[in-house]
This record gives structure tokens, C-alpha cells and sequence, in this order.
């Protein structure tokens, strides 16, 4: 009998009883838990070496389930058909993850929450390279978590090993252990996904939900679907049990830098990634959210979309002339006619070409948030690639170099503290049932001008409109008749508020801002700025 809580991964092992010439690639192991009602829950085991595999469940109800083991070889004893009992209590610890269990695409649509109904926030951080052994662990990992959860991050992107911007088996990609495969791809190594579990865990132990990608897209055509879909049932097995979002490629159909057959390799990513998202969705039991990084959006990146559970975009890096393209894309992507959550996966790592620095991280997030994304991630030059300050990540294989930023410093720059303090306000009101409205502000943005104000909210409840530009103030538009609201300007910048008090609009429902002095209608300082209005609620 085992013993175990609900949504926490729990493990145990199982050893070959027969000798195998190459055990990775000739044995498949299950693992079918069926819980108290009678649902089964078919559970990859991994390989851990030698003759062991290993099994890890996150049981998500309580009471007594039983399991037994399915392996593709009958005759092996000790792997096939055996069986037993686990014990399961309801968890009783402060994590929020294991309280609220895994993710899931809200009934609307439109955001996440957890399987509980709980609405989740999407704040991500982008630690591409953050396996690898130039973020040590456990010093430098731990710091660096410890930040973004003071921060209010909840999210971490992060490869399972197979890195962008690096030829395969790079020095700069290894681990404590060496690399995910061995140089022939021939089978895994156990040792690095072992080093990788101590990272994946203590990201979760944070309350942050790991988002893992599977590999950089490239990656396919030198692995091959096959492989690539041993590499996946491998992350399965290992990282299934945890409150994990999937994420089938980074940057899917983007050939390598240097390949010769681009445009070929392109249409072979494409196709594969899609057969990879169907075999994904086939073997993980738990359903966890599925998307691809993509180029610009991942529904672009598959042939069929309704293999992904939420949009990730990348929209560019150029400071303030990527606003456009961000923009329009959010928009679109929003107003598709099959719904999904949007998230902005990539845009704008601050610091890059010495750029795109902490006004242009709270630019993005805003017109992102309030354009209907259901969160935003955030990245930091420096920080993705884990650069040094004794040893600068570079050059990249068409070799130029990205930047020289030490990590050590990159997590120290003010964007990431600003976004924190962006989502702390959204958490004050149901921000999951806002909906875009530019129509409550004037002016507001347009294809002739994004950078007027955004706005957002719950009609008769709050509106939130982000003011890029600080200069003049803006009118708000259609204010509800009868409607009493409260209004203050925030400071984003450090969360300072301006109480403006209660709003009293002009019969046709304008209402001018009370700032400035005489016909000067100048906010209090030159910079953005967020007005919010509160709904008044009697006492």
C-alpha cells in the first residue's frame, strides 16, 4: 500500500525482471490508477537506468485507488501486470498549486483557471536555457525563483534541454549530468532528467507552474517524429504528475539558422509538430494545456488548431515598432471565431539591442491585458540564454551575439517589478470577465495611432484604460446612466495612487479628469499612467 495527498506527485519504482539489449527504446510502460469512481488514469512510466523504471501519479481526488502496470512485454514480470493499492488524503499544505490542482481552459474561452475554478493570471518569465548548468543549482536557480515569485510571477517557460540559439550538444546547453540525449540520439540520459526534476520541483514547491517546452523546432528534422515522440512521453512521465502547461516546440516551424532546405524543413516541422500534438493529447492522462511558441501565432504553427488549447504569440523586439504588430495580432487572435485564451509568449525581452527597457515592458503588457490576452510573459535579455558575467552566452550559430547582459543583473531590471505591480492591480477586480472597450476613452488606439489609451473592464463595474503617453489626459466616453463610480490615477511605476474622487459625467455620459490647472488638462507627471473607476457600492 502507498500512501499520498491529492495533486501531489507521489513515486515509486519498478524493476525489470529480464535482461534487455537496449531497455529505453524496446520496452513502454504504463502505469493504470483507477480512482474511487472508477476513472482510469493511464500513466506513462520513465526509464530512470539501468533496469528501473519509475512511476509518478498526482492523484487528484481522494480515497483508495488501485493500480496495476501494462509493459509492452507481457512476459517481463516484474514490469507487467503488477499491482496494488494507494491511500489518498486531501492535501493539507499552503501551496495554491496542489490546493487548486492542474490548469484548464475556462468555460468561457477566453482565460485559465484551475480545476478547482479558480482563476489563474498568467504572469510569465522566460528562462529558456534555465536547465542548464550555467544557472546553478542550487544558488543561482533558487535566487532567481525566490525574485519572481516576490515579484507575483506564476509562470516559467522553460526547455526541457533541446535549447534555441546553439548547434546540438553545445557545451553551453549541458547540465551537471551532460545532455538530455546521447549525441546519436540513440536514448536519453536518465542523469540529466534527474538534475532537471531538482529545478522542475522546486519551481512548483515555489508555486510557479513550470511551462515546458519540449525542444527548439529545429530540433525535429534532425530527430525525426519518432524520437521526438520518445522525448516527449519521457517529459510526460516525468513532469505529467506536477500543475504543468505543455508547450510542444519553441519557435516550431522555424528552420535551423544554417540549414540548407529552409523552405523544406518549414512544411516538415509543421506537419510533424501537428502529429506531435495529437500523440501528446493521447498520452497525457491529466490534460494539461497544450500550445506551441510560434514565430507569430501558434495557430499558424499546426496544421490543425484544435490541437492547442490556448494562442501563444511572439510579436518582436524592436521597442516601441513592435507595438503594431503586437497589437493587431492580440486583436486578431482575440476575435477568432473559435475561442481560446491568448497569452503574448514573447515580445520585447527588455534589454535587448539596448532597448525595450522597463516603459516598453509596461507598454506591452497593458495593450496586451486590456486587447483581451489572458495574461502576459515577460523576458529578459540576459536572462533567457543565462549569460555570465564571468562567461557572456554568445556568439549564436549565424554569429552575432544577442547581448552581454550578466543574468545576475537582467532579473535586477525594473520591467519584471513593474509587471508585478500591473498584476497586483488587475487582481483587485475579476479582471477574468474583463472585455476590451476603446470605445470608454477618448481617443483611443486605432491603426492610425497605438500609442492613445487602452481600455478594458466590466460594464457598470470597473474600467481600467492604460494612458501610454502622459501628457494631456483623455476624456472617458459612455459612462452608464445612474452609475456611481470612484476614480484614481496609479502610478505604475511603483503603485502609487491619485485618488481623483467620485466621477460626475456630463449628460451625454463624458467625464473630464479633474487634473491639471486652468485649461492645462496635464497629468501629474510626464510618463503612462493608469485610471481606473470603482463602482461605488452602497453600504
Amino acid at each position: 500500500m502507498f500512501y499520498g495527498q491529492t495533486n501531489v506527485p507521489m513515486e515509486f519504482p519498478l524493476t525489470a525482471a529480464q535482461v534487455y539489449r537496449d531497455i529505453f527504446n524496446d520496452v513502454e510502460l504504463d502505469v493504470v490508477f483507477t480512482d474511487p469512481g472508477g476513472e482510469q488514469w493511464p500513466v506513462p512510466a520513465f526509464w530512470a537506468g539501468d533496469n528501473v523504471f519509475r512511476v509518478r501519479f498526482a492523484p487528484p481526488k481522494p480515497g483508495r485507488y488501485a493500480y496495476r502496470t501494462v509493459c509492452n512485454n507481457p512476459d517481463d514480470a516484474g514490469l507487467h501486470g503488477q499491482a496494488g493499492e494507494l491511500e489518498v488524503i486531501p492535501y493539507d499544505g499552503k501551496n495554491r498549486l496542489y490546493q487548486r490542482g492542474r490548469l484548464r481552459v475556462a468555460q468561457t474561452g477566453r482565460t485559465l483557471e484551475h480545476v478547482d475554478g479558480t482563476p489563474f493570471f498568467w504572469l510569465g518569465d522566460t528562462w529558456w536555457m534555465g536547465l542548464c548548468r550555467r544557472l546553478g543549482w542550487p544558488g543561482d536557480f533558487r535566487a532567481l525563483t525566490a525574485d519572481r515569485v516576490a515579484k507575483g510571477f506564476t509562470v516559467i517557460q522553460i526547455v526541457a534541454g533541446l535549447y534555441p540559439d546553439m548547434p546540438a550538444f553545445d557545451e553551453r546547453g549541458a547540465n551537471e549530468a551532460g545532455f538530455p540525449w546521447e549525441k546519436d540520439y540513440a536514448r536519453i540520459n536518465p542523469a540529466y532528467f534527474d538534475m532537471a526534476d531538482l529545478r522542475i520541483d522546486w519551481l512548483v514547491e515555489s508555486g510557479l507552474v513550470p511551462c515546458i517546452v519540449g525542444c527548439w523546432g529545429y530540433f525535429l528534422p534532425w530527430m525525426g517524429v519518432e524520437r521526438m515522440k520518445k522525448h516527449w512521453r519521457n517529459l510526460v512521465a516525468r513532469y505529467g504528475a506536477y500543475p504543468a502547461v505543455w508547450c510542444l516546440a519553441g519557435e516550431g516551424i522555424m528552420p535551423y539558422y544554417l540549414s540548407q532546405n529552409k523552405e523544406q524543413d518549414s512544411a516538415f516541422q509543421k506537419k510533424g509538430w501537428t502529429e506531435l500534438g495529437a500523440y501528446l493529447r493521447q498520452i497525457d492522462p491529466y490534460h494539461h494545456p497544450v500550445t506551441i511558441h510560434p514565430g507569430d501565432s501558434a495557430r499558424n504553427t499546426v496544421e490543425d488548431p484544435a490541437l492547442l488549447d490556448f494562442d501563444m504569440l511572439q510579436t518582436g523586439h524592436g521597442d516601441r515598432q513592435s507595438v503594431p504588430n503586437t497589437i493587431s495580432r492580440v486583436v486578431e487572435a482575440y476575435n477568432r471565431e473559435s475561442q481560446m485564451p491568448v497569452i503574448n509568449g514573447e515580445v520585447c525581452y527588455e534589454g535587448i539591442g539596448e532597448a525595450c527597457r522597463q516603459e516598453v515592458q509596461r507598454l506591452m503588457f497593458w495593450a496586451c491585458v486590456l486587447n483581451g490576452a489572458a495574461g502576459h510573459t515577460y523576458g529578459a535579455n540576459g536572462i533567457w540564454q543565462v549569460n555570465t558575467r564571468e562567461k557572456p552566452y554568445g556568439p549564436s550559430p549565424h554569429g552575432m551575439a544577442w547581448g552581454n547582459t550578466a543574468w545576475e543583473d537582467a532579473y535586477q531590471l525594473l520591467g519584471s517589478a513593474h509587471l508585478g505591480i500591473a498584476k497586483r492591480l488587475l487582481e483587485r477586480y475579476d479582471w477574468w470577465h474583463f472585455e476590451p472597450h476603446p470605445e470608454w476613452v477618448e481617443p483611443h488606439w486605432s491603426k492610425e495611432n497605438y500609442f492613445a489609451p487602452y481600455a478594458a473592464g466590466i460594464p457598470e463595474e470597473v474600467r481600467v484604460i492604460f494612458i501610454p503617453l502622459g501628457w494631456e489626459a483623455p476624456v472617458v466616453k459612455s459612462i452608464e446612466k445612474g452609475m456611481r463610480y470612484r476614480a484614481f490615477l496609479f502610478n505604475p511605476t511603483n503603485g502609487n495612487e491619485q485618488d481623483l474622487g467620485p466621477v460626475v459625467p456630463e449628460a451625454n455620459g463624458d467625464w473630464a479628469l479633474p487634473v491639471g490647472k486652468g485649461t492645462w488638462r496635464l497629468l501629474p507627471i510626464y510618463q503612462d499612467w493608469l485610471l481606473v473607476l470603482e463602482r461605488i457600492k452602497e453600504i
